[in-house]
């Protein structure tokens, strides 16, 4: 179906509402869902371009009224996205999670992308929100923070929950109190099943020195709180948060269950590469005032980088120089440990564009494959790549487009799959032009 911008004029006939477009009518009572969505998205279009009324009474009204549709319009997203996220849709377009399609092709900043993507796995447990979220009785704020706080709970302890907390709603508390009381019906739940709460708050201190305290549980476990300075924050932030990124798609765990992970590896030695390399002028190093940063992008001002680098010690990066070989030629098949310290400086990320894997967890990948005499092991003929978009490109070589910037740099692009952009695709992974990646924005 093919809509040009559209004049509107909405009528009431013996079968329902139906919108009257230029060249189109769409009868809601009978309209398939996919002739549904073009409408509205017709519909969207022509308002944006719209300047608002000079009324602000109107523009009050009208904003209640449009907040309240596109709530409505949640209901059908959730189950959409639901569908999508059950199936592994997704990966069939090169993302490797649901969450990482949400945030790369619908332009979503992570707390959102994890609003949605949390409602649309809870949504079969939640039938009174859902229903009241389509009726318009309910706001997607509300829907997203039930959603959320049943979201560790069985079924059981989850019905009881969705009519507690929904009777809050009832009674006009804000959706932070909601979430609040969502908080408290852990905490009851975690105390009628004998699981010790945590400790009370430490009494505040200075802010210079770094701190931590640990306190024994009565299960052998250990409660750890504390503050870091700055210097011990970019150290930490440095070492631990690449290792705290999700595993993969099927990893369901929190941050705060990633971030204990990551500190575990680390302090089993589990993860060896765990030295925090600080990327910056020799100049900053001896006194200068250039910021540095460290290898996931992170910006370090200069007295800190000096302090870090006291107290970490700096990696030196020989870009070619020195007795330290960054070209190996045919004969080695893997990257050498100052390769790979190199890659890391050229790639925060995974070299996919839409991917957000940090490049300390990422893999050395030859770029056009690697067999023996064909495919040296190079630097300017390596890239960083996440283990998931790796394999992906070796299995899928003709979803892969592959350009190379000005600073040495490869940039993988993803493509539809061939049965959704048809026949045309170039292959090898030499793809068409920016305008052909954006098939289906």
């Amino acid at each position: 179906m093919c809509l040009e911008r559209p004049r509107t004029a909405t009528n009431v006939g013996h079968t329902g509402y139906y919108l009257t477009m230029h060249s189109v009518t769409v009868e809601l009572g009978v309209a398939s869902t996919m002739e549904l969505v073009n409408a509205l998205s017709a519909i969207a279009t022509e308002l944006a371009t719209r300047d608002a009324p000079e009324s602000a009474a109107a523009c009050l009204e009208l904003t209640e009224t449009l907040a309240a549709a596109a709530d409505m319009q949640e209901s059908a997203l959730a189950g959409f996205i639901g569908r999508v996220d059950a199936t592994g849709e997704q990966q069939r377009w090169g993302y490797p999670s649901t969450q990482a399609w949400l945030r790369s092709r619908l332009g979503m900043r992570d707390n959102r992308a994890k609003e949605h993507l949390t409602l649309a796995r809870q949504r079969h447990r939640l039938p009174q929100v859902c229903a009241q979220l389509a009726s318009g009785d309910l706001s997607f704020g509300y829907a997203t923070t039930v959603a959320d706080s049943v979201a560790r709970l069985d079924d059981t302890d989850c019905t009881e929950a969705e009519t507690t907390l929904l009777g809050f709603v009832d009674q006009g508390f804000s959706a932070g109190k909601v979430a609040a009381f969502g908080r408290r019906i852990r905490d009851l739940i975690a105390e009628r099943d004998d699981t010790e709460a945590a400790p009370d708050e430490d009494t505040k201190r200075g802010y210079a020195k770094s701190w931590l305290t640990t306190t024994r549980s009565l299960d052998g476990g250990r409660y750890v709180k504390g503050w870091l300075n700055p210097e011990d924050a970019a150290i930490f932030d440095g070492t631990l948060a690449p290792l705290a990124k999700p595993a993969g798609p099927d990893d369901r765990r929190d941050l705060s269950e990633r971030t204990a992970a990551a500190l575990s590896s680390v302090l089993s030695g589990g993860h060896k590469a765990t030295k925090v390399t600080v990327i910056c002028d020799l100049d900053t190093l001896t006194g200068g005032n250039a910021p540095a940063r460290l290898t996931d992008g992170t910006p370090i001002p200069a007295p800190q980088a000096r302090r870090i680098a006291l107290a970490a010690g700096v990696s030196p990066l020989l870009l070619g120089r020195g007795n330290t070989p960054l070209y190996l030629g045919h004969r080695e098949r893997f990257a050498s440990a100052a390769q790979r310290q190199v890659l890391e400086t050229l790639y925060p990320t995974c070299a996919v564009r839409e991917c957000e894997t940090p490049g300390t967890l990422c893999e050395v990948d030859h770029v056009n494959g690697w067999a023996l005499g064909h495919s040296p092991t190079d630097i300017d003929q390596l890239a960083l790549t996440c283990g998931w978009h790796n394999r992906f490109k070796h299995t899928r070589p003709d979803q892969i487009h592959i350009t190379k910037e000005q600073d040495g740099r490869y940039v993988y692009r993803l493509l539809p799959p061939p049965d959704v952009r048809g026949a045309t695709g170039p292959p090898g992974g030499i793809g068409p032009s920016d305008s052909t990646l954006d098939w289906a924005a």
